[in-house]
């Protein structure tokens, strides 16, 4: 273990962030393949889901939530024009169309329902019962089509022994792929993407904030934001493309915003917050990263590494202790709202040890 000196820390990222990185650059060239081929399958078989492309490392489909742990959007096509829904009512229907008593519940902040009248065109398909209850479209049938598409697809393309579709309690769609080094566990998530359009419940940026810039933020706003099918009732909105912005260009002044956040990763990976899956992933600290960086958004804020990366980790560990994690884009969200709170607990004792007395381990 060495304190987080200019010489440690050149070391720690050239022993284990650089190393992360090509291994892990490995894998997603593997499972994008592999993804690409089977979407390619369902795409030939339905016609409202679009293949993925194979685009490298910086796949706008694709989040690396840890090595072992990816999240791809899969486009649902047919759907354009969006406006957002002006009247609300209540929902009296089972995922499976019978009528309830009483009213499903209304959605989360990060969450909206979602009806086919919402775009001003749309494929017939759109319209059928498969997907469709009273006008709306259910996420929970759009997965449930997904998922038979998938299953066929993983049959019929000879995908048996480098994929095969993991059992849950949720409707969502996850899959073990094999890669030549290790197995991945990657959630397939149908997508609506929404560009061009932010939503107006968003009230960002917040006043009298100097970051990003003002030509930065209205670049993130033009890529819009997509709607996700990972739950029964509720599309989940994801600002991935506008995250993807945030992270482009972080350093143009020289400063060492990406180092601190890669360290954090790799730290975060190896020492505070290790395993298969892990309560926090890449998404949270990237939430952590962007929340310091509008604190702190001077240049001269970023010119030691020391003072930066400690600065993020006392942010981490404050959200850690507290089980809160606000999302950087919707206010008042929490983002460790369902997580395991003996697991943050854990973290947060991790971090503690950490912050007494920083250092990064190089064995």
């Amino acid at each position: 273990m060495k304190p987080l000196a200019e010489e440690a820390v050149e070391q720690y990222i050239q022993n284990k962030v650089d190393l992360r990185h090509r291994a892990v650059a490995k894998t997603v060239d593997e499972v994008q393949k592999i993804i690409q081929r089977l979407t390619n399958e369902i795409s030939n078989k339905d016609s409202r889901f679009q293949a993925i492309s194979n685009s490298g490392i910086h796949n706008e489909n694709m989040k690396v939530l840890t090595p072992g742990q990816f999240l791809i959007t899969v486009p649902l096509l047919g759907l354009s024009g969006y406006k957002e829904g002006q009247v609300r009512h209540w929902r009296y229907y089972t995922t499976h169309g019978a009528k309830l008593l009483s009213p499903v519940r209304d959605p989360e902040e990060l969450q909206q329902w979602l009806e086919v009248e919402q775009f001003s065109k749309s494929l017939q398909q759109w319209h059928e019962a498969d997907v469709n209850i009273e006008g709306d479209l259910v996420p929970a049938k759009v997965l449930a089509v997904f998922r038979e598409l998938v299953e066929k697809a993983v049959v019929s393309h000879n995908l048996t022994e480098r994929v095969s579709i993991l059992e849950g309690f949720s409707s969502v769609v996850h899959v073990a792929v094999e890669t030549s080094d290790v197995q991945v566990e990657v959630e397939l998530v149908p997508a609506i993407e929404i560009p061009t359009c932010w939503p107006r419940k968003i009230k960002w940026p917040r006043c009298f904030k100097r970051w990003p810039s003002q030509e930065k933020v209205q670049c993130v706003k033009s890529f819009g934001f997509d709607l996700l099918a990972s739950s029964n009732y509720h599309w989940y909105l994801s600002f991935a493309r506008a995250e993807h912005i945030l992270m482009q260009g972080l350093d143009e002044d020289g400063g060492c915003r990406m180092m601190c956040f890669r360290v954090m990763r790799q730290m975060k990976e190896d020492v505070w917050c290790a395993g298969n899956k892990p309560v926090l992933t890449a998404f949270h600290l990237q939430m952590v990263l962007f929340w310091t960086c509008e604190k702190y958004p001077r240049s001269k804020d970023w010119s030691c590494f020391r003072k930066g990366f400690l600065r993020m980790v006392r942010k981490l560990h404050k959200c850690v202790s507290q089980h809160f994690l606000k999302h950087y884009f919707i206010k008042g969200t929490n983002l460790l709202k369902y997580a395991n709170t003996n697991d943050l607990d854990m973290v947060a004792g991790k971090l503690a040890v950490f912050l007494e007395n920083p250092t990064l381990p190089l064995d």
